[in-house]
């Protein structure tokens, strides 16, 4: 069933709904008890910042995709809770970390209340914090605009692993905070699946 609620296309990052959210604050659980397209929307522009031994890295979230639940071919609920999506069922303003390909992470946010199963993937970032770190992490990357456009890079330039699976994005080492609204936003098909691949549910923003 494809999602049939529009998105919305104006909305404050510090009214996001009913919420009012300080640039900087951390987003509460509440902003992510909606259904997952319409905070992968709202996601663009907020900053994900990530605190390691290594050091702080951070970046503002430019492309996100939407995982909507069970009822979703794509999504991972489809599956059940087991191991590796036990936290994808959890509570809404989590992390969920999982391995792809045997050699990637993927950091997405967990959406809508406990036991549903939906989440938004964080696919891209721009640099902000610790640039010089994810050079380190990331030494193939030829320019800095590649050290985080896409979910697996980000991932490894800001040393996000399966130690932060489950964690509080508002009190954890992986926060997610808010930043200035996007207002271009492109709306498309997600990519690197196989089922549901005509769905609109990939969001890219421009600041």
């Amino acid at each position: 069933m494809k999602p049939t609620h529009a998105v919305p296309d104006e909305l404050s990052r510090r009214n996001c709904g009913s919420l009012d959210v300080p640039l900087g604050a951390p987003l509460p659980p509440e902003f992510y008890n909606r259904d997952a397209d319409i905070v992968a929307r709202e996601l663009l522009g907020a900053e994900l910042r990530c605190e390691t031994p290594e050091g702080v890295t951070s970046g503002v979230v430019v492309e996100t995709e939407a995982y909507l639940g069970p009822h979703d071919p794509a999504c991972h609920a489809v599956a059940g809770r087991t191991a590796r999506t036990w936290h994808l069922f959890g509570v809404p303003g989590i992390a969920y970390v999982y391995f792809i390909y045997g050699m990637h992470w993927c950091v997405n946010v967990v959406t809508r209340e406990e036991g549903f199963g939906s989440a938004v993937l964080i696919r891209a970032i721009e640099p902000l914090e610790g640039v010089e770190l994810m050079r380190t992490r990331r030494p193939k990357a030829r320019r800095d605009a590649d050290l985080c456009n896409g979910p697996g890079k980000l991932c490894a330039a800001m040393g996000i692993t399966r130690a932060l699976d489950g964690v509080s994005l508002q009190t954890g080492a992986l926060r997610l905070c808010a930043g200035e609204w996007v207002q271009q936003v492109e709306v498309g098909p997600r990519v690197g699946i196989s089922r549901a691949v005509e769905w609109p549910l990939r969001f890219r923003g421009r600041r």
